[in-house]
């Protein structure tokens, strides 16, 4: 009885000895398929039977779907500039200036208190080179709306004091002027070319990290009622743009500027995969206006506030549709209202062009030849008319810098 019992022992112990040497050897043929390294895995005994698994070939970039940038960014990234400005802003001394139970118990203006200060602030951003010669534009909000002092500092590291050429607060865009010469640039691009899901590069200096690239696809295009600036024709893109970032270079494949980045939706203010860039065709308006006459000069009909037009509205205004803009305000004295335009309009069309929301009826109107005559479509009463505008130079909102 003893003795079976000892031999039924020894039989289970082999049987769990060759199960472990065999589930060993599964573990060391199993980790071949997962080899780590780039090496290629030790060879197999050859013993007639296939292979157990071979690790795919490398996917080639093509396939991969990520482009080939290395050459456009090392032919771009000397055109872009790091931009830092200091301006003297007039701040009540008051320590109190922004405490709302100061201003809830007290009132007015806390300067007429306890005086005021000048305080200097500063501002960080990037630039792009226009011109060998030393044009170079970057955003409105880099520079401030005072008087600056700025510094560009280009790509062999010099820093050059820059004079502020002209701004535009509409676009938010700003021309400065260096003194030197040979400087790298960028070519200009045909921003009307590009399409949705182009590849694009995005080049700056965010955080203050100099000449940083980022890679993405143009998101959308023509974006407008962001409220970012007044003029909003935006090109969006998920290519990260960060604090810094702003006055940038958006480039294309070819190497060629199509935007200026200028803001980014964020609710942490950081990346969040939707940055705004303006259109180098309208970079390259403003520039050529601010080069001839430090301002952008643009068409207006007179002060006239439009609203989009919701369904409650197109009831109310008997519209048979939603498309169009409402005239909401507007001032007696304008050249709309002396044309016969009134509030509770519906904007339709601008010299053919239909209207669909408030951002293009002010680029329409902005766009249109100062000293023409805009021939406005507009629904009233459920008929439709054409009314004739004249259309006056747009009185600039910031003054002339020289």
């Amino acid at each position: 009885m003893v003795k079976r019992f000892l031999l039924f022992v020894l039989l289970v112990a082999t049987g769990l000895v060759t199960g472990l040497a065999l589930s060993a050897r599964v573990a060391d043929r199993e980790s071949v398929v997962t080899f780590p390294s780039d090496e290629a895995p030790p060879p197999e005994p050859t013993t007639g039977a296939a292979p157990v698994a071979q690790r795919p070939a490398a996917l080639p970039a093509a396939v991969a779907g990520a482009p080939d940038f290395t050459a456009v960014a090392e032919r771009t990234l000397g055109a872009v500039t790091n931009i830092s400005a200091v301006q003297v802003a007039r701040r009540p001394n008051s320590p109190f200036a922004n405490d709302p139970f100061f201003q809830y118990f007290f009132g007015g203006d806390p300067g007429e208190m306890f005086g005021y200060g000048n305080r200097y602030e500063s501002s960080l951003g990037s630039g792009v080179v226009l011109s060998a010669d030393g044009y170079v534009v970057t955003n409105n909000h880099v520079v401030g709306q005072n008087n600056a002092e700025v510094t560009v500092a280009i790509g062999d590291r010099r820093e050059l004091r820059a004079k502020i050429v002209g701004v535009d607060s509409w676009t938010d865009l700003a021309l400065l002027k260096v003194d030197a010469t040979n400087l790298p640039v960028v070519p200009w691009g045909d921003s009307s070319k590009l399409k949705v899901a182009e590849w694009v590069m995005a080049i700056g200096n965010p955080f203050s990290l100099n000449q940083t690239v980022t890679l993405g696809v143009v998101s959308a295009l023509g974006r407008a009622g962001v409220g970012i600036a007044t003029y909003e024709d935006f090109i969006q893109t998920d290519a990260a743009i960060n604090p810094g970032n702003s006055g940038g270079a958006l480039i294309n494949s070819r190497g060629e500027l199509v935007g200026i980045n200028t803001a980014i939706f964020s609710q942490s203010g950081g990346y969040q995969g939707i940055g705004f860039a303006v259109p180098s065709n309208l970079v390259r308006r403003v520039v050529d206006d601010l080069k001839q006459y430090g301002e952008v000069r643009r068409g207006s009909i007179g002060y006239v506030e439009v609203s989009p037009l919701t369904t409650r509205l197109a009831e109310e205004l008997r519209a048979p549709g939603t498309d169009g803009v409402v005239i909401t305000q507007m001032s007696r004295g304008s050249g709309a209202y002396e044309a016969g335009l009134r509030p509770g309009d519906i904007i339709k069309a601008v010299n053919g062009q239909a209207v669909a929301n408030p951002s293009q009826f002010v680029r329409v109107v902005a766009d249109t030849d100062i000293g023409s005559t805009a021939r406005i479509e507009v629904l009233r009463d459920g008929k439709t008319s054409t009314i004739r505008v004249a259309v006056e130079r747009q009185q600039p909102r910031t003054p002339r810098r020289r």
